[in-house]
């Protein structure tokens, strides 16, 4: 099937047509249109158009449209599950569980559009404030240029598109060129949910061609990005005096304390580490265990990676599919044998079929291999035994990356030391670093962003603060400083 652009609210035909495959398969799954330069500038003018229509609605209005486009993902959630499963190679069964939370990032978004609100100012807290009233509002920046990753193909694209839209915002979005078609429903969801022309625009291509002229665009007034460390640098060298967010990755580390309750914590960092093949910013990878707790936290890990299904995505048992291609798991390959011949030991999988990677656990690994100290995006965890808790504060800090971290223990003082000795941008507590509500403010410190999403917080990095100040004395002395 062929498919086609949006622009102004029409659907349109591109440039040169880019086959999307079935990332288990390698079949052909449909076709989308490459942006040309013309593409991409109509884009942008039909979204600077349509600004002050936005911004002039009123916010019952987009709370509905909104709502209504939560309405309709649940509708249609299995087609757009199996869309993501084909086009990604994400299990269906979590597939379903995505298009979920972006009905429930929508659903949020719906209720945050009503509380973005300003505040008064005192202006006579010092005396040149005397005679003075003044109050601040947030105002919508305009033209949002969104670039999303392949990995979470319709629910970063809302988390990108429902704030922005919440705030009174219009959009160009530039899906990852792999998975193109789920975001392309995702526009017919929000066409059909009565979004009015020119609000979102979708343009397809790669980075070089279309992403990056897209970014330097001056009629751009702000770029949310969620990919590599190494397109976020690129991306603020070119894009000028505007807003930027990137959220950029992390090596997600997870500390386990000597009372966690370890069956619990084997079930929900071996899936945190092969959830979609373990292609997700925030998956496990540094396991740190309490040394007395070590062999028999990493005889469960081995025990609920070799019991992972592994298979077609579209299969209703499959735990774990392709990754998205084959040059990505070969690199995963590479690296796991890289580490092997620096010392590490495989508790679990190691093993390449094609595109598909094994889920696999490694030991004795040491802070300088890249499965440890760079993010590995790929279905594997390396477990690290260390003796005081403190000790697993200081490793699991030292990284150039701070975006979440897991710490389990029932232990309250533990807690508030990992709070206080760590730095994230998110500090989860008895479960893995996965985890991630539409409300949580979420990026990340150091390496791993600028900026913060989660509906309210990425609406206010979305917004301008304008400065209200009124004189309410008219008459007043030539010679008055003010």
């Amino acid at each position: 099937m062929e498919y086609q652009l949006l622009i102004d609210g029409q659907w349109v035909d591109g440039g040169p047509l880019m086959p999307v495959t079935n990332k288990y398969t390698g079949e052909a799954i449909g076709a989308v249109p490459t942006a040309r330069p013309e593409d991409i500038d109509a884009a942008i003018a039909a979204a600077q158009r349509a600004a002050p229509i936005m911004a002039d609605m009123p916010t019952h209005q987009r709370g509905q449209i909104l709502r209504r486009a939560a309405a309709l993902l649940l509708e249609r959630q299995e087609d757009l599950a199996r869309t993501i499963a084909a086009e990604c190679g994400k299990a269906v069964k979590f597939a379903r569980a995505e298009v979920l939370r972006a009905a429930g990032t929508f659903e949020v978004a719906a209720e945050e559009a009503k509380q973005l609100h300003g505040e008064t100012v005192v202006m006579d807290a010092i005396p040149d404030g005397e005679g003075y009233f003044g109050f601040w509002t947030r105002r919508p920046v305009g033209v949002i240029a969104a670039i999303t990753p392949f990995n979470f193909p319709i629910n970063i694209v809302a988390h990108k598109i429902a704030p922005a839209l919440a705030a009174g915002n219009c959009l160009v979005l530039k899906p990852a060129e792999v998975t193109p078609l789920t975001a392309t429903q995702l526009c017919q969801v929000l066409q059909d949910a009565g979004l009015p022309p020119g609000a979102l625009n979708l343009i397809q291509g790669d980075g070089p061609s279309v992403g990056e002229p897209l970014i330097s665009d001056p009629r751009v007034n702000m770029i949310s990005f969620t990919g590599s460390a190494e397109v976020g640098r690129l991306i603020t060298s070119k894009a000028g005096i505007k807003k930027v967010t990137l959220e950029l990755g992390n090596n997600s580390a997870v500390i386990v304390g000597p009372d966690a309750d370890l069956d619990y914590v084997a079930v929900r960092c071996s899936y945190g580490a092969i959830y979609n093949s373990g292609q997700v910013c925030l998956s496990v990878q540094r396991v740190y265990c309490q040394q007395d707790i070590y062999e028999p936290l990493l005889g469960r890990f081995v025990r609920q990676m070799d019991a992972m299904v592994v298979g077609d995505p579209l299969d209703e048992r499959v735990d774990l599919g392709p990754m998205i291609d084959l040059r990505e798991a070969e690199r995963v390959e590479s690296w796991v044998k890289e580490a092997q011949s620096a010392g590490a030991h495989v508790a679990a999988g190691g093993k390449r079929e094609g595109v598909i990677y094994w889920p696999t656990v490694l030991t004795d690994v040491t802070p300088d291999m890249r499965v440890v100290k760079d993010e590995a995006f790929g279905p594997l965890f390396s477990v690290i035994e260390y003796d005081a808790f403190e000790e697993a504060l200081r490793q699991a800090d030292d990284t150039e990356y701070g975006l979440q971290i897991g710490v389990f223990t029932r232990d309250i003082n533990r807690v508030f030391q990992a709070v206080k000795g760590l730095h994230f941008g998110g500090v989860i507590v008895n479960d893995a670093p996965v985890f991630r509500l539409a409300q949580m403010p979420y990026g990340g410190m150091r390496q791993s962003g600028l900026g913060r999403e989660g509906v309210r917080f990425a609406m206010e990095e979305m917004t301008n603060i304008q400065m209200t100040a009124i004189r309410l004395k008219t008459s007043y002395n030539l010679l008055e400083k003010r």
